[in-house]
């Protein structure tokens, strides 16, 4: 009996870890792709900031694109005014530094996405351009 239930576990943990796509994350991954030679203020809570952006799947596929439209996000950090894994991984950046952010569903779109282009439980890639402060 307690081999059998030990094979069941077994088995729920492989087809729970299976259910993920190639390159989903459960924790936010910050990669510093640009860093500028000089950094007179770094973002923080309250700050306002200005960022360009592209975001896709981990499949490649592109939902969204600051850069097509040629105009950069703005909002505040910290305020809630975009999903946690941006409050978070905007946070600490120089004006001209460029990040990745892999972004786990839980600090996204969660499992309701943001349908029709982000389904359920999607982890999210940022290429992110951090443009003014301010």
């Amino acid at each position: 009996m307690q081999r059998a239930l030990l094979i069941a576990l077994f088995v729920c943990t492989l087809g729970a870890q299976s259910a993920r796509g190639a390159g989903d994350v459960t924790k936010l991954q910050i990669g510093v792709k640009h860093k500028p030679s000089t950094c007179d203020k770094k973002a923080k809570a309250g700050d306002k900031v200005a960022v360009h952006y592209s975001g896709a799947l981990t499949d490649g596929s592109v939902f969204d694109s600051s850069y097509t439209r040629g105009d950069p996000i703005s909002f505040t950090l910290g305020q809630g005014q975009v999903i946690k894994g941006w409050d978070q991984g905007i946070s600490g950046m120089c004006v001209g530094e460029k990040r990745k952010l892999r972004i786990p569903p839980h600090l996204g779109y969660g499992d309701r996405g943001s349908p029709p282009k982000i389904p359920g439980g999607s982890t999210l890639v940022f290429d992110t351009e951090l443009m003014s402060i301010g």
